[in-house]
């Protein structure tokens, strides 16, 4: 609806109720309605499911259409990205937030700092979600006012073009509100308990819900060690429930992120359930690390299977946990992603150790001879040494290539005295189209970096504390900050507003009329960064 056919819709509202309601102005009744289109998370989820919906079928007609994201801990964290984006692109096509579990656990729970093991409160993951949307929403306020204030301000000057212009401004206005792809985890428990989350976190706005197949309580980080993974049978349970959360709130749109760990996870809580020899509990079974037995050698407490009419005791550890055999991680990822998309799964997340673009497309070839669509959300991890790991690759490379590598030491790449070598500058184009390459020969549908922020304000917190601290004092904070916010035109540096003080201007306005006390007057001291 336009802003012009909304003000009439208002107008009808208010003749339809009579005198009592002469004192409300259609207009700002209007305007409110624009700067909030939004009036449910449910309203969110349906509208950013369609946009990655539409944005995957763009990917499968040209892979050079993938889509990007940057993790979030905070609303405001959020909020700057978009504006940002929409900032320096002009839209935010393409463009979504990632909530990271392991930032939740790390900077958001009760408990203080912790590990990326399951252990935070479960209900802080939709309320950053609902957080994440509130700031963005106040971020279409913000934006839409200063729309309003163009408009009033041609209006007053009877310039009808300048009138026109910002009027067009607001019935084209693009939303900060993005999809949002949520870490659930491994579901926080049992398949009801992974439902229950589901919907909070699909009523707080999520569109996209990523799931791992680890063991709730025995959960990792997918790039550490001691990561145990479940048979299919209960992965797919919480697939399931996370669908069946969707239908019920009316998204059936809503997109699940199947996340394997299996390449990095070498151990196993339990042994799969199996009726017969092929079944998908027998395949997973087939990856235990077992030695054949004899019936004269089974000891107390020995657990056994069976298979191809052989006796096999798995290998248990003291921990009650059974492990796979070595090498058989990529195996056992090609089957699961198979098995999750078979099984109602949108997208995929293989968790490797390393960006290596041939890695994962390995294993995408496989799976795509089975489902030629399946297409992956890919963490461009900080876990990773990005620069290590590309220069790495080039030496290999270039070793195969039979080149003469003596200048160079492939266990010390990562010196500074190699940054301006030809296979630093080499490595550093390739990390540059990765995402680009990686989306063209691997199916990475969409990139993101977890934990991008965290990293962020830890290098320039420490870069400001060094200078304020020290000899610069004010000098540290107004040179690398202050003044770089205004010479960069970063929305920030008007803090009052970016908090939301002219929107408050406005309701005062429209609320108290005259008598309003509005803090946006000449002694307001944000004026002094009008130049």
């Amino acid at each position: 609806m336009t802003y012009f056919a909304e003000i009439h819709r208002q107008t009808g509202i208010k003749q339809r109720d009579g005198a009592n309601w002469q004192a409300i102005d259609p207009e700002f009744a209007a305007r409110l309605r624009q700067q909030n289109k939004f009036q449910t998370g449910l309203d969110i989820a349906r509208y950013t499911a369609n946009i990655m919906r539409e944005d995957m079928a763009a990917y499968d007609a040209d892979p050079s259409a993938y889509t990007q994201s940057l993790g979030c801990w905070h609303g405001f964290i959020g909020q700057q990205k978009m504006i940002s984006i929409k900032k320096h692109f002009g839209e935010t096509k393409g463009r979504y937030l990632y909530l990271s579990g392991w930032m939740v656990a790390a900077l958001r729970s009760e408990f203080g700092p912790l590990p990326d093991q399951s252990m935070h409160e479960k209900t802080s993951v939709p309320a950053l979600i609902e957080e994440l949307y509130t700031f963005l929403r106040q971020a279409d306020a913000r934006e839409l006012g200063g729309l309003f204030r163009e408009l009033d301000a041609a209006r007053e000057a009877g310039d009808e073009t300048a009138a026109a212009n910002a009027q067009k401004a607001v019935d084209t206005h693009q939303t900060h509100v993005v999809p949002i792809i949520a870490d659930i985890d491994a579901g926080f428990g049992n398949a009801e308990a992974t439902y229950l989350l589901a919907k909070k976190m699909i009523e707080a706005g999520a569109c996209a819900l990523q799931i791992e197949n680890q063991v709730s309580d025995e959960k990792q980080c997918g790039h550490q060690d001691g990561k145990v993974t479940v048979p299919h049978e209960d992965f797919l349970q919480k697939i399931r429930a996370i669908r069946y959360a969707f239908l019920e709130l009316g998204v059936p749109e809503g997109i699940i992120v199947a996340r394997t760990d299996s390449l990095g996870a070498g151990l196993t809580k339990q042994i799969a359930y199996s009726t017969e020899a092929g079944d998908l509990g027998d395949q997973y079974n087939a990856f235990l690390d077992c030695e054949e037995v004899d019936t004269a050698s089974i000891g107390n407490g020995d657990v056994l299977i069976t298979r191809e009419g052989k006796l096999l005791k798995p290998k248990r550890l003291p921990s009650n946990l059974y492990q796979f055999r070595s090498g058989t991680g990529e195996d056992r990822v090609v089957l699961d992603c198979i098995t999750s998309l078979q099984n109602g799964a949108d997208l995929l997340w293989i968790e490797t150790e390393k960006p290596h673009v041939e890695q994962i497309a390995g294993m995408v070839d496989r799976i795509r001879e089975v489902v030629p669509n399946a297409k992956l959300v890919y963490n461009n991890s900080p876990s990773f040494n990005w620069t290590l790991n590309f220069r790495q690759q080039v030496f290999d490379a270039w070793e195969a290539e039979g080149r003469d590598m003596q200048m160079y030491d492939r266990d010390r790449l990562m010196s500074q005295h190699y940054d301006d070598s030809e296979l630093a500058i080499e490595a550093d184009e390739k990390i540059r189209t990765f995402q680009r390459d990686a989306a063209q020969r691997a199916g990475i549908f969409h990139h993101l970096i977890t934990l991008p922020t965290y990293h962020t304000a830890a290098l320039s917190t420490d870069n400001l504390a060094k200078r304020y601290f020290g000899e610069e004092g004010m000098l540290g904070y107004v040179k690398q900050v202050q003044r770089e916010e205004i010479r960069q035109g970063i929305a920030c540096v008007k803090h009052q507003n970016m908090a939301g003080s002219d929107i408050g201007d406005d309701h005062k306005e429209a609320f108290a009329g005259e008598a309003a006390l509005k803090a946006g007057g000449a002694h307001n001291t944000m004026n002094q960064f009008a130049a």
